[in-house]
């Protein structure tokens, strides 16, 4: 383990931006973003645009899938959120261009009727979706037709937040660029091979063999990705590693990768299960249902409805579903919020027991890996979880920690260390490039 403490890794190429739409020259997107740009701007070619849309958020971005040069970039945040029109409600930000609000109460719509007409006339050869839920559908990829517009539409239920917004990007990317093939990559093709003990519930297995009910899983492009960047970080195969990887968004879900491949996730059949999210509760006890329709009066669309947009991060706090308003709320000296620190430290602990229930997949942890908005910028949440992990001997490096990872590695555990614990951006936009060069052909 002595070489996974000490990584000796050759220094890690950031992406160079070129000067278009905002963007200066040598623009870097930082350490930890996947390899592939040489030190000199390209000459335009055609991209593939790459449409992620979340359940409060849409990044774009437009890329060369061979070299992982950006073109342009973007991104809208706080969507569909009841939040007022100022810098704290929705925004948009477009390259480098400071962000501006998009106006009180903005969906996802009008974030793709600001983002779509600002690329102009720039190459573009095919357009990738990121969709979350494809059931057993999709085990990969695939080429977009009406037919599996139809069948992702069918996973809404199993997907309420997200796959209405992944819906929404495709009509109005095919309403945009209709003789553009557009392909759809899956967030639950990644765990398609967990073994069944992985996915199966302790429920009548009938119920199963007619509709399917079991753990899908999701952030699998997140989850794939950021794997594969800590291999290269460590200087190992991602063939021989053992890893926990957590996603942590709005959205939020861990995962044992063992040999490349999930093997364990803590998402399940909806994206509502596991850890507790922004506006979503994670695990609860299933008779939930029945104390809140015989005590409360609610129906089970009502109680649906709470567990999905009012629970979690903002349901605890009674003050946002962001991570970043709860920890300046929690740490402010004049008067701290109990409920921001509450909902802050719930966040912590439930994700420190899962990252240890996901062991059980794995023969050791060689690395636990954090991402995603809050993953990646969030020390506190860090610093709280890798406190809760002392029993796999978790040492916390305070100062790498603050500055979200040492150079080249990502490191936030001291060298002493036994638990290695990584920062590592995720790049989901470049895989879904990648996949939709692969099945429209210019890539093998």
């Amino acid at each position: 383990m002595e070489s996974l403490r000490r990584p000796a890794l050759a220094p890690s190429i950031a992406f160079e931006f070129p000067g278009v739409l905002g963007i200066p020259d040598g623009g870097s997107r930082g350490e930890g973003d996947a390899p592939g740009a040489a030190e000199e701007s390209p000459v335009m070619s055609a991209g593939v645009l790459v449409l992620n849309a979340g359940s409060s958020s849409l990044k774009f971005a437009l890329l060369d899938p061979e070299s992982g040069h950006v073109q342009a970039e973007g991104a809208a945040d706080r969507l569909g959120a009841d939040l007022p029109d100022g810098p704290d409600g929705p925004t948009l930000r477009f390259g480098q261009e400071p962000p501006r609000a998009l106006g009180a109460h903005a969906t996802h719509a009008d974030a793709l009727d600001e983002l779509l007409p600002r690329l102009g006339d720039q190459p573009i050869r095919a357009v990738g979706h990121r969709v979350v839920h494809g059931g057993e559908t999709f085990s990969d990829s695939v080429v977009i037709d009406e037919e599996v517009i139809r069948q992702i539409g069918a996973c809404v239920e199993l997907a309420p937040l997200h796959n209405p917004a992944n819906l929404l990007g495709i009509a109005a990317a095919r309403r945009r660029f209709p003789r553009l093939p557009q392909v759809a990559v899956f967030d639950t093709a990644f765990h398609h091979g967990m073994p069944a003990r992985s996915y199966v519930y302790g429920i009548p297995y009938a119920l199963y063999e007619r509709y399917r009910v079991r753990r899908y899983g999701f952030h699998g492009t997140s989850h794939r990705y950021v794997a594969g960047e800590a291999a290269r970080r460590l200087g190992q195969p991602l063939s021989t590693l053992h890893l926990v990887t957590a996603h942590l968004g709005n959205g939020a879900s861990a995962c044992a990768v063992r040999e490349g491949r999930s093997v364990d996730t803590t998402m399940g059949l909806t994206p509502l299960e596991g850890l507790v999210m922004g506006t979503r509760s994670g695990d609860v006890d299933p008779n939930l249902h029945q104390f809140l329709f015989d005590r409360a009066g609610m129906d089970l669309h009502q109680i649906t409805e709470l567990l999905n947009r009012e629970s979690g991060l903002l349901g605890i706090s009674g003050l946002s579903n962001d991570m970043r308003t709860l920890i300046a709320a929690a740490g402010d000296p004049a008067s701290p919020h109990p409920r921001a620190r509450l909902a802050i430290e719930v966040f912590c602990h439930r994700l420190a027991k899962a990252i240890l229930a996901l062991g059980a997949g794995l023969d050791r942890v060689d690395a636990l890996i954090f991402t995603g908005g809050i993953g990646e910028h969030a020390a506190p949440v860090r610093a709280d979880t890798l406190a809760q992990l002392r029993v796999l001997g978790a040492e916390l490096d305070p100062e790498l920690n603050q500055v979200n990872g040492a150079p080249h590695t990502g490191r936030i555990t001291r060298e002493s260390s036994r638990l290695l614990a990584l920062v590592v951006p995720t790049h989901e936009e470049l895989v879904i490039a990648r996949e939709t060069a692969r099945l429209v052909g210019n890539i093998t």
